[in-house]
């Protein structure tokens, strides 16, 4: 703790027209939320100038459902998540946050959201200890909750209302709506203002409804994507998710997108070169050039497997390539 500060933050985090005054490079804002959301941000930091996550604050599953109802903050997990994507060197600080408990009354919790969570009651807020979180581990960019507060998200599926994030993530049927309660719920003035000052905005890779709409759906912050002049991508997923998007091509991952969200079409779409092996009853998402065209949508493929993993994930460095050439 600096001397004479009552708190580990020192000052609040600048404007953003402070931290872009001497940019080099394009301005990013990936918005989303989980592993995908990392793995975007994992790429985009290798060539961006200066690179935003806006996250989703819809999560209400493990340690996140526990802490931000009874604590009354934002889900820290998919923040956490972020956090540590943005952090490109090892430190003891970086292993704290990515280590979760395995027993005793804290099993489950990950270290980093029990840091956060501290964090926000030493500080008074929680901008202020995404600040103090992003000093600590040396990020370079930053992350920031798609609005102030926890939100519950809601939807129709098959004329059914269905409440919760991992209730959503396990229903099966047509989506036909998708929203955040309470319904006078505000996007972040921030996340409006990276948005709104990016050169590039990814949305994906991501669980579509649940991670990358969650986040849409807050009001304020597609209608900041719309306004905005600058180029938006769309990233598909390796594989089909079960009881989100079972079934579902990438044109149908498109169009409900823009059918539930009201974004734009994407000015490009980026998908794998060659299908990924998918466990039944998952399977690859199947990618036609000449349906997506009929949006208006430039697709790019790439070799984006993480050939390292055990299961199909994106492989953050060589998705940063496509993404940097993209916005080149």
């Amino acid at each position: 703790m600096v001397a004479g500060a009552d708190r580990v933050g020192v000052e609040p985090a600048a404007s953003l027209e402070e931290l872009l005054a001497d940019v080099e490079g394009p301005r990013v804002v990936a918005v989303g939320g989980g592993h995908g959301l990392a793995a975007a941000l994992g790429g985009i930091r290798g060539y961006a100038g200066r690179v935003d996550a806006v996250v989703t604050v819809a999560d209400d599953g493990g340690s996140s459902g526990r802490l931000a109802p009874a604590l009354d903050i934002p889900p820290p997990g998919d923040i956490r998540q972020c956090l540590v994507a943005l952090t490109p060197e090892e430190s003891v600080w970086r292993q704290l946050f990515e280590y979760r408990f395995a027993g005793a009354d804290v099993m489950g919790h990950s270290m980093g959201n029990l840091i956060l969570a501290a964090l926000a009651d030493i500080e008074g807020s929680f901008d202020r200890a995404l600040a103090s979180a992003e000093r600590l581990l040396g990020s370079v960019g930053s992350v920031i909750p798609a609005a102030p507060e926890h939100l519950r998200l809601e939807a129709t599926i098959g004329g059914a209302t269905v409440r919760g994030q991992v209730a959503i993530s396990l229903a099966r049927g047509p989506v036909e709506a998708l929203r955040v309660l309470p319904k006078e719920a505000k996007a972040t003035p921030r996340a409006v203002e990276a948005i709104e000052s990016a050169d590039q905005i990814v949305l994906g890779p991501g669980s579509l409804y649940t991670s990358i709409m969650a986040a849409m759906v807050v009001p304020g912050i597609t209608e900041a994507i719309n306004r905005s002049s600058a180029q938006l991508v769309y990233v598909v997923n390796l594989t089909t998710q079960d009881g989100e998007t079972l079934g579902m091509d990438a044109a149908d991952h498109l169009d409900a997108l823009i059918r539930l969200t009201g974004v734009r079409p994407p000015a490009a779409i980026v998908a794998p070169k060659e299908p990924v092996d998918a466990a039944p009853p998952l399977e690859p998402v199947r990618v036609d050039g000449d349906v997506l065209a009929t949006y208006g949508v430039d697709l790019v493929t790439a070799d984006l497997v993480d050939r390292t993993s055990s299961r199909p994930v994106h492989d953050p460095d060589a998705l940063g390539v496509v993404l940097g050439s993209i916005i080149e």
